[in-house]
C-alpha cells in the first residue's frame, strides 16, 4: 500500500493515515506504533501529541512516512526509534542488542526477592550483557551493589556503557568484551544470563521481527542448550558462597536446563514464571 501525504500537513490527518497505513500492514497496534513513530518524527514526546492539530513541516512528514514504511517491513519499532522501556527505565537499542522484553524482568523481580536489602553491598555479573537492561535495572534497586557486564560484542557494549551513563549508573557498573566466563576473575553473589535459547533449526521459522534481531544472541545451537552447558560447567568458580544465579529459559525448557545445572553440582531453588504464566527464570544455588 502507498501512503498518499495530504496537502493539509496537520499531526491529526498524519496520524490518521499512519494507523490505517500499519493496520493494512497487518502490526497489531497500529495506532499506538503510528502515534510512538510521529512522535519519534517530530522530536516531541508522544504525550504532546494528545490534541494533534499543529502543522507539520514537509521535512518531518517525509520523515515520518520513511519510518512507517521501515516498520510495515516488520522492522521492530524498537530498532526504528532507538528506544525501549524496561523496568519503567528508557534503553537505548540499537540492531546490536537484543530488544529488552518485559518477560526478562522477571529476572530482576526474583533477584530482588533473593537479595531484599537496598544498601547490601553485592557484586554482579550480567552474562551476555546487551543492552546492560538485567544488570542496570537491578542496579537501580540496590543502591551500593556493583556490577559488571560481559558481551563478546564491541558494538553491544557501547550501547549498555550508554544506558549506564543516561541512568547514572556508570559509576557502579563495568562493562567488557569477553565470552560468557572466560577472563573473569572474583566471586559474585548475583548472576544473570540470558543466553541464547533458540534451536538453530527453528531460526527461519521466527517472526519476521524477531529475525532482525542479532543472530548470536538467539542462535542456541542444535538444541538451543548449548551456552547453558558452558555456563554450568565454568560459573561454579564464580558463584560466592551465598550467591545466586538467575537464568532466563525458553518455554518448555526448565526442566531440561535445571537438570544440567543439578548434573554440575548446582541447587535449583525453582522456576519463576512471567506474568504470562511461562516458566521464564531459573534460580541457582551452588552446592
Amino acid at each position: 500500500m502507498t501512503l498518499q501525504v495530504p496537502d493539509l500537513l496537520d499531526c491529526e490527518t498524519l496520524l490518521r493515515k499512519g494507523v490505517e497505513y500499519l493496520r493494512n500492514a497487518n502490526i497489531a497496534s497500529p495506532r499506538r506504533e503510528a502515534r510512538l513513530l510521529l512522535a519519534n518524527a517530530l522530536g516531541v514526546s508522544p504525550d504532546e501529541l494528545i490534541s494533534p492539530r499543529f502543522t507539520v513541516e514537509p521535512a518531518n512528514a517525509d520523515h515520518y512516512l520513511m519510518l512507517l514504511g521501515r516498520r510495515s517491513r516488520r522492522e521492530p519499532l524498537a530498532y526504528i526509534t532507538g528506544r525501549k522501556e524496561f523496568w519503567s527505565l528508557e534503553f537505548s537499542v540499537s540492531p546490536a542488542v537484543l530488544i529488552p522484553r518485559p518477560e526478562s524482568e522477571t529476572l530482576v523481580e526474583a533477584a530482588l526477592y533473593g537479595f531484599p536489602k537496598r544498601y547490601q553491598p553485592l557484586r554482579v555479573l550480567d552474562l551476555g550483557t546487551g543492552s546492560g537492561c538485567l544488570l542496570l535495572a537491578f542496579l537501580s534497586e540496590r543502591d551500593v551493589a556493583l556490577g559488571l557486564g560481559i558481551d563478546r560484542s564491541q558494538s553491544a557494549l557501547v550501547i549498555a556503557e550508554q544506558n549506564a551513563q543516561a541512568l547514572s549508573l556508570d559509576g557502579r557498573a563495568e562493562f567488557r568484551k569477553g565470552d560468557w566466563l572466560s577472563g573473569i576473575s572474583g566471586k559474585f553473589d548475583v548472576v544473570f544470563a540470558n543466553p541464547p535459547y533458540i534451536a538453530t533449526d527453528e531460526l527461519p521459522d521466527l517472526p519476521p521481527d524477531v529475525r532482525y534481531e542479532p543472530p548470536d544472541a538467539l542462535d542456541g545451537g542444535s538444541d538451543g542448550l548449548a551456552a547453558y552447558r558452558e555456563i554450568a560447567a565454568t560459573l561454579p568458580c564464580f558463584l560466592a558462597a551465598k550467591g545466586m544465579a538467575f537464568l532466563e529459559i525458553g518455554q518448555g525448557q526448565a526442566a531440561t536446563v535445571s537438570e544440567i545445572f543439578r548434573s554440575n553440582g548446582f541447587a535449583v531453588d525453582g522456576t519463576v514464571c512471567d506474568l504470562a504464566g511461562i516458566p521464564r527464570c531459573v534460580v541457582l544455588r551452588f552446592g
